[in-house]
């Protein structure tokens, strides 16, 4: 069976690159435009991984993953931030708040499906 990952960016342009690459590669996509969202979808889903934006409105990607951390199914769930943030210490706060890992924008396909199979198992 088919892994699922959400991808979680307010830009329209990414969500669709993000999920064009994964499809191609044999995973099931659930978008979501930004933390609230994807939240909320995940109330409808079950996903095997998260790649989420750092800077987003209504919720960005950190407290994404602090309120992900806090339920069980999601505890131990890889999450990946894909964003356009390098500084130390915006990954330093991203790795307290429980990502996985941490991929920069612009990225190249095979590079982001490299870090998925890695973290996926």
């Amino acid at each position: 069976m088919a892994k699922t990952i959400m991808t979680v960016d307010d830009s329209a342009s990414v969500r669709q690159m993000v999920s064009l690459t994964l499809k191609d590669a044999g995973y099931e996509v659930v978008e979501g435009v930004d933390g609230k969202d994807a939240l909320n979808k995940l109330n409808s889903y079950t996903v095997d991984m998260v790649l989420t934006d750092l800077n987003m409105p209504n919720m960005d990607g950190i407290t994404l993953i602090e309120e992900l951390r806090k339920l069980a199914q999601y505890k131990f769930t890889p999450i990946v931030m894909l964003t356009t943030e390098s500084q130390g210490n915006r990954k330093m706060e991203g790795k307290q708040a429980g990502a996985t890992g941490w991929i920069v924008k612009p990225f190249k396909p095979h590079q982001l499906l490299g870090v998925i199979k890695k973290v996926l198992g």
